[in-house]
């Protein structure tokens, strides 16, 4: 109602600076206990993950919460993680503007943002505030590379952002799988994925480590990344992450095409997603988490994610069009699902 109503009139990423401040706003102390008392996930969702206590099962992907600003209003909304991120060796600014678009009859987004964040030295300070507090979400941190430096020096890059963040998350995860950053998706390839793997996992210590992958891998491509994750005892995997794909789109070719490159997200993905999410459970441990992200609107959804096998599931794009009582409905609805199974 509230999309429909006055966010669809408003530039995406104008709507979305609105929508942060407004967020933030859930987060201050005292708003944040009233609104938690009322959103907080019925007991019988919590989960157990990674070592971690969590919630509920769902929880907000990377990409929305960038530099660590909206961590207490997001969980005062109910969601029982939050991915921050993805945040970089360097501050940068993202691509140029515009670079967010809506696909409204498909209830998706394009981006092309360009991981533009304020640095992983910048997060620090807010990550060492958000674990003093009795009361927050489980915090992914999620890193990728800066734009600045050549694929060959990935490795320093992300090792750079390892040691200054790994120590206050919760979980980690290296994002290699934007399609909006030159040469990243390269990266995914066994040759170079490997010691870039290895190399954060030995500097990331105790902290869990995960690695966020791609829709449009082949099906060889995928199978060869989990048994990788296996082997270097990662303890977990994501997907996915946006799409390069237009196939099955119900808006407007011509605007499609004019709006050009970018990922992907929303409805469209969730058949892809949850084809990824079974191929992987068929093929690592059962005790391995796997994060489902891709196409996320209803708790049915969630519900069949984690039937085929997800450990816990994120959204983002549903967000955008179900607003802010998005995810309190969401946890409702699996509680109303768990009770007729």
């Amino acid at each position: 109602m509230i999309f429909k109503g006055f966010f669809k009139y408003i530039d995406p990423e104008d709507a979305h600076h609105l929508g942060a401040f407004v967020i933030k706003l859930a987060g201050l102390p005292g708003i944040r206990s009233i609104k938690h008392a009322f959103s907080q996930p019925n007991p019988e969702l919590h989960v157990q993950a990674l070592g971690l206590h969590f919630d509920s099962p769902f929880g907000m992907a990377a990409g929305f919460d960038k530099d660590v600003t909206m961590v207490s209003g997001l969980y005062a909304l109910g969601f029982g993680h939050v991915e921050v991120g993805t945040l970089t060796a360097h501050a940068q600014p993202g691509n140029p503007k515009p670079r967010l678009f809506r696909l409204i009859p498909d209830r998706a987004l394009i981006n092309r943002m360009g991981f533009n964040n304020g640095g992983a030295a910048a997060a620090v300070p807010r990550l060492k505030r958000l674990r003093a507090l009795k009361h927050r979400p489980v915090i992914g941190v999620n890193i990728g590379k800066s734009r600045i430096t050549e694929v060959e020096n990935a490795t320093e890059d992300y090792l750079i952002s390892t040691k200054l963040l790994a120590p206050l998350a919760d979980y980690l995860v290296v994002n290699v799988s934007s399609p909006n950053t030159p040469g990243l998706r390269g990266l995914q390839e066994i040759t170079q994925l490997k010691p870039l793997l290895s190399a954060v996992k030995n500097a990331s210590g105790d902290t869990p480590l995960l690695v966020k992958i791609a829709p449009d891998l082949t099906t060889e491509e995928i199978s060869e990344i989990a048994k990788l994750a296996v082997s270097l005892g990662l303890d977990g995997i994501i997907a996915t992450n946006t799409t390069i794909s237009r196939e099955g789109l119900v808006s407007d070719p011509a605007r499609v095409e004019a709006i050009g490159a970018g990922g992907l997200s929303g409805a469209p993905l969730a058949n892809r997603s949850l084809e990824v999410l079974k191929h992987i459970r068929s093929i690592v441990p059962a005790q391995m988490c796997i994060i489902s992200v891709g196409g996320i609107e209803t708790a049915e959804q969630i519900q069949e994610r984690l039937n085929a096998g997800a450990t816990l599931v994120q959204g983002y794009s549903a967000f955008v069009y179900n607003g802010p009582l998005w995810a309190v409905k969401l946890n409702r609805g699996l509680k109303k699902l768990a009770a007729r199974s």
